[in-house]
């Protein structure tokens, strides 16, 4: 049978069938999303808080001179909070919705471990800030709840670098333009490169947390959470 075309004016079908998904389930996404951030700082905290060794600074590297201290680099670095958020948004299923959930917990326990058995951080006179900085209410609100430092593997780049490569594949799967996947990839780029430049991290932590987040990517990708299941989906949630 031939597929009936769509009608002038609607939205492409990878559009429809993203929008299908996000209306399952929404408050439970969203407030899924808000409990986990919310475990997790939890858990970030008592680990900073009982370190089981004195932390080891972090070596500069050449990328570290190069990437100077931007103020711009505080809006990419905290939009890490909606970004994570987005995957879960299109999960067309409570069962996606919490198997997608394990994986990221999972990420994020074996980064906290690393944090706790291996504890690290930015050399002080790398995080000192620029005169011109020390009035930055943001700035200054990630000095101190990140002041112990909790570098190696950096966990932003671990989630974002996970976030970014299933995004992709989901775009994949519904043949979402060429755009809006490159500007998945910039958005991702953006956080990696903000974590460096407001010198919460050094290139190595960037290095090894891409690492982490690759490794945890391909794992969640093989296997039943393929995203061609949920492109043959098609956003239905009986899944």
């Amino acid at each position: 049978m031939t597929p009936t075309p769509p009608l002038p004016g609607a939205a492409p079908a990878w559009a429809r069938r993203l929008k299908r998904v996000w209306r399952v389930h929404p408050v439970l996404k969203v407030l899924g999303v808000v409990a986990f951030i919310t475990l997790f700082f939890q858990g970030y905290f008592f680990v900073m808080a009982h370190p089981r060794q004195p932390p080891v600074l972090m070596p500069l590297t050449a990328p570290d001179r190069w990437i100077g201290l931007q103020p711009l680099a505080f809006w990419p670095y905290v939009s890490l909070w909606i970004y994570v958020g987005v995957v879960p948004a299109l999960m067309p299923s409570l069962r996606w919705l919490v198997a997608y959930g394990v994986w990221v917990a999972a990420l994020c326990v074996t980064g906290l471990a690393c944090f706790w058995a291996w504890p690290s951080a930015v050399p002080w006179t790398a995080q000192q800030l620029a005169p011109v900085l020390q009035g930055h209410a943001g700035f200054a609100l990630l000095r101190g709840v990140d002041a112990a430092g909790n570098a190696c593997p950096s966990l932003h780049v671990a989630t974002a670098l996970f976030t970014a490569i299933w995004l992709d594949r989901l775009l994949q799967a519904v043949d979402a333009p060429r755009a809006l996947r490159a500007l998945n990839a910039g958005w991702m780029a953006l956080i990696a490169w903000s974590t460096v430049a407001t010198r919460q991290h050094v290139s190595l932590d960037v290095v090894a947390g891409a690492a982490l987040g690759a490794a945890f990517a391909a794992l969640s990708l093989h296997g039943v959470l393929h995203p061609r299941r949920w492109a043959r989906d098609d956003g239905r949630p009986a899944l």
